[in-house]
C-alpha cells in the first residue's frame, strides 16, 4: 500500500514503525505533510539566517520566535489545523524572503532557502516531496531526525521562556545553525557529534524555562493539591504555558468562574505566586490521554495551551479553545503573541452558562519537588541515605500514554523496595503518583518535580548528590533511570541527559521507531541505552 504520509515521531506510532495512512495520534495524512513542509521550509530559513550572521548582520528577535513557534507546532498532538500550517508556511517564506534579500552571498544556498512558492494551493501535492523518507540512507535519516525532535522539543522550552519575555540568543542561533546543518550532506560521525551538542543546548533551554518560571512565579514549594471540585462553573487549562495560566486567573477574578487544572498544568499549583487566586481550585483528572472521558464530565470550557490534544468528540468540541502552537479545526483559537495580553473573555462569558464540574475524584496529591525544594531538604535526604533508610533513588520521569503496556510503570512502582524514592517530572507520574506509597522518615517515596521541562530539576538534583557525596562520577550515585517516552520533549530531556554523561538509562515502552538498528547500537555501546522488559526482570537489574 502506498503511503499517504510517514511519521515516527511518537512512541505510538504504527507497529512502531511508522504511521503511514493516518496518525495514531489522529493526525490526517495532508497535516502531517504539511507539517513535513513547514520543518523544511524552517530548515531553509534558518539557513539563510545562519548566513545573515555570518555577514555580521543581526537576527531579530521575531525571526527567532518564528523558528520556535514552528517547531513546536509540528510536537505530536500539538496542532491539527492545516488552515494554520499553512499560514505558517507562508509567513516563513515570506520572512525568509526579506531576509534573503539582506544577504551578499547566496551562493550554496539549499532548494529549501531559495523556495519562494506562495502558491498555498500547490503544497499538498509539494509536501510529499520533502518528508522523513527524503533521506535515503538509514542512520543518516536516523541521526538527522533524532537531531530534529530534539530541536523540536528544546523549542518547545524556549517558547515558554519567550512568553516571559526571556531569551537566550545563543540557544537560537544553535537551534537554526543545527537545523541549517540537516540540509546538508553528514556523515554519521558528524551527525552523532550533532546530536550530542543538541543535548547539551537542551540543557541550556531548560535552564532558560527555569530561570524564566521561577523569577516570575517563585521556586515551587511542597503544596498539597486539592483533587474535587467546588459548586462554581469551571475552566479547565491544560498543557505547559504558565502566562497562559496567569492571564487566565487575573480574567477569572470576581466572575464566580473557577479554575482547574488537567494532566500537564498540574504542577502550576506548586508555584507561590498561583496561590493568591482564590478562585485556583486545584486539579481535575489525569494525564492527556484520558482527556475524552473526563472532558466530558468536566460540563464547562476547556483551554489548551500546548500539546497534547486528543481530537475532540462533537459533544465537547464547542467547549475546547486553543491558543499558542495548538490548534484544531472547529475549536475556536485565543490569538496572543509573546508579550501580548490575551483576551478569555469568550471562554469565562462560556463558563458562566455551563453547570459545575462533575466530581470525578476526591482526595489530594502532594508535590512541588523541584531542586530549590530538595536542596532545603538535602540535610535530610543525605542522613536517609547514610543510615540506610533510602537504599536508592529511580527517576521515573517521562510521559504517559494509551497503550496498555504503560501499565508496567505503575507495577514497577508498585514493587519498588519501600527504601527506594522515585523522582519524576511530566505526566509519567499520573501512572503511581496516586498509589499512596507512604514516606521515608517523613520524605515522600514520590517526589514530583513538576512538567517535563521540569526534568532539569532532577538533573540538578543529581549533580547536587554528587557533590554532596563527593564522587567523580554522576554514574556512582544510588539512582537508576526508567524513563517513559511520548514525544519530543521526552526526546530532549533524554539527549540532555546522555550529554550530562548518565548511562544506563532504561526507554520504554519501547525504544523509538526512529532509531535505525546501527543508531541503537551506538546508544547501546556508548550509553548503556536499554529498554525495559519484566517488571521482576528490571528490578533486579536497576535495584538489585
Amino acid at each position: 500500500m502506498d503511503n499517504k504520509m510517514f511519521c515516527f515521531q511518537c512512541q505510538e506510532t504504527a507497529r512502531n514503525f511508522g504511521c503511514t495512512q493516518i496518525g495514531v495520534c489522529g493526525k490526517q495524512p495532508e497535516t502531517s505533510n504539511l507539517m513535513d513542509l513547514l520543518i523544511w521550509v524552517t530548515k531553509g530559513l534558518s539557513q539563510v539566517a545562519v548566513r545573515t550572521r555570518a555577514e555580521g548582520k543581526t537576527v531579530c528577535k521575531d525571526v527567532n520566535h518564528l523558528v520556535t513557534y514552528n517547531l513546536f507546532l509540528t510536537i505530536t498532538n500539538a496542532n491539527f489545523d492545516d488552515a494554520m500550517i499553512v499560514d505558517r508556511i507562508v509567513h516563513t517564506i515570506k520572512t525568509k524572503q526579506a531576509l534573503l534579500s539582506s544577504l551578499s552571498n547566496k551562493e550554496g544556498l539549499a532548494e529549501a532557502a531559495l523556495f519562494d512558492n506562495l502558491d498555498s494551493a500547490s503544497y499538498a501535492g509539494f509536501s510529499k516531496q520533502v518528508g522523513v523518507l527524503r533521506e535515503a540512507n538509514e542512520d543518516v535519516r536516523s541521526l538527522k531526525e533524532l537531531i530534529t525532535y530534539g530541536l523540536k522539543g528544546v523549542s518547545a522550552y524556549s517558547k515558554h521562556a519567550n512568553n516571559l519575555i526571556n531569551d537566550n540568543e545563543e540557544l537560537d542561533a544553535f537551534i537554526q545553525t543545527a537545523l541549517a546543518d540537516l540540509l546538508e550532506e553528514k556523515r554519521v560521525e558528524e551527525l552523532v557529534a550533532l546530536t550530542l551538542e543538541t543535548g547539551k543546548w537542551g540543557v541550556a533551554g531548560m535552564a532558560l524555562l527555569d530561570t524564566a518560571n521561577t523569577s516570575t512565579y517563585g521556586n515551587p514549594e511542597i503544596t498539597k493539591v486539592k483533587l474535587g471540585v467546588a459548586k462554581n462553573p469551571g475552566i479547565l487549562i491544560s498543557g505547559h504555558d504558565l502566562r497562559d495560566l496567569e492571564m487566565l486567573l487575573e480574567q477569572t477574578q470576581g466572575t464566580g468562574v473557577d479554575v482547574y487544572t488537567h494532566s500537564e498544568m498540574l504542577p502550576a499549583h506548586y508555584y507561590p505566586a498561583f496561590k493568591k487566586y482564590p478562585n485556583f481550585i486545584g486539579n481535575y483528572g489525569n494525564a492527556w490521554w484520558m482527556q475524552k472521558k473526563e472532558f466530558e464530565s468536566f460540563n464547562g470550557p476547556i483551554l489548551m495551551t500546548t500539546n497534547c490534544i486528543v481530537p475532540p468528540a462533537e459533544s465537547y468540541k464547542t467547549r475546547l479553545f486553543t491558543t499558542g502552537a495548538t490548534g484544531f479545526p472547529g475549536c475556536k483559537h485565543i490569538e496572543g503573541g509573546v508579550g501580548d495580553t490575551k483576551d478569555f473573555s469568550e471562554i469565562i462569558a462560556l463558563a458562566k452558562t455551563c453547570p459545575a464540574p462533575t466530581e470525578i475524584e476526591s482526595g489530594e496529591l502532594v508535590g512541588g519537588f523541584a531542586h530549590e525544594q530538595v536542596f532545603a531538604l538535602a540535610d535530610q535526604i543525605v542522613d536517609a541515605v547514610k543510615s540506610g533508610a533510602i537504599k536508592k533513588f529511580v527517576v521515573m520521569g517521562g510521559c504517559d500514554g494509551r497503550s496498555k503496556s504503560r501499565d508496567y510503570y505503575t507495577e514497577f512502582a508498585k514493587a519498588l523496595p519501600k527504601d527506594t524514592v522515585i523522582l519524576t517530572a511530566g505526566c509519567a507520574k499520573y501512572k503511581y503518583i496516586k498509589l499512596n506509597l507512604g514516606d521515608i522518615g517523613g520524605i515522600p517515596r514520590v517526589l514530583d518535580a513538576g512538567q517535563c521541562n521540569d526534568s532539569y530539576s532532577l538533573a540538578l538534583i543529581a549533580l547536587k548528590l554528587k557533590e554532596v557525596f563527593g564522587l567523580d562520577d554522576i554514574n556512582d550515585l544510588p539512582i537508576a533511570y526508567n524513563i517513559a517516552w511520548y514525544e519530543q520533549k521526552a526526546v530532549i530531556v533524554l539527549l540532555a541527559l546522555l550529554y550530562l554523561g548518565v548511562k544506563n538509562i532504561h526507554l520504554g515502552p519501547t525504544l523509538p521507531a526512529f532509531l535505525s538498528p546501527n543508531v541503537a547500537n551506538v546508544l547501546v555501546e556508548n550509553f548503556g541505552i536499554a529498554g525495559i522488559s519484566s517488571v521482576e526482570d528490571d528490578l533486579q537489574i536497576l535495584v538489585g
